[in-house]
């Protein structure tokens, strides 16, 4: 063929295991929301910078070094992110891999998240803990946008893959991986109920 796709960017979806999320949601839950509770300076960040929902992301972000339940979801990320990393032909081999960051989000009606991106990590990502049906999902954005220029826009029946922006559907019991410059967002929760997710960033050495 003439044409050919090159430089493609990656994301990665799967079940964060084959059986038995339910409960460790559960489990997951009832922790962020107490965080939540605990967490005095996280809840004064977040309504500055996060308004009206928590993150513990300014505040307690370590999360797999506190609790043996966010210390287990660290241990089947592990194994996420090493697939990953090999679907992108990244040589780790003798190398070691390792979260950064781990923390709590947790959006009410109408919380929203903007656009951003994960600096210093090379893996990023996020597992989901209650998503109320209807609620937003991940929107990621084609890291070319800024430098399309004079192009014209795309049809509307533009396949996926030539779309500037591409969204993934909330899953509870689903991680998502990206590589952290990906930029990315989250529209505002229209439902009445909360959605919980634990965000993540990942290097290596």
């Amino acid at each position: 063929m003439s044409t050919r796709a090159w430089f493609s960017t990656f994301i990665y979806h799967e079940a964060l295991s084959k059986t038995g999320f339910e409960r460790f949601n559960t489990e997951l839950a009832d922790e962020c929301r107490n965080l939540r509770d605990f967490d005095t300076a996280g809840r004064r960040w977040s309504l500055k910078n996060y308004p009206g929902g928590y993150t513990s992301y300014a505040s307690m972000n370590q999360l797999h070094k506190f609790s043996s339940t966010f210390e287990g979801l660290e241990r089947k990320l592990n194994q996420h992110v090493r697939r990953y990393a090999g679907q992108l032909d990244m040589d780790l081999r003798g190398r070691k891999i390792f979260i950064t960051d781990l923390w709590v989000n947790i959006m009410p009606e109408h919380t929203a998240h903007s656009l951003h991106l994960h600096p210093l990590s090379f893996i990023s990502g996020t597992y989901y803990v209650a998503t109320p049906s209807g609620c937003a999902g991940l929107k990621f954005e084609d890291p070319r946008l800024s430098k399309f220029m004079a192009a014209p826009p795309k049809t509307t029946k533009a396949r996926p893959v030539n779309k500037p922006h591409i969204t993934y559907p909330a899953q509870a019991g689903h991680v998502i991986l990206f590589e952290s410059w990906l930029r990315h967002e989250v529209a505002a929760n229209r439902t009445t109920a909360e959605r919980i997710s634990i965000s993540f960033n990942y290097n290596w050495s």
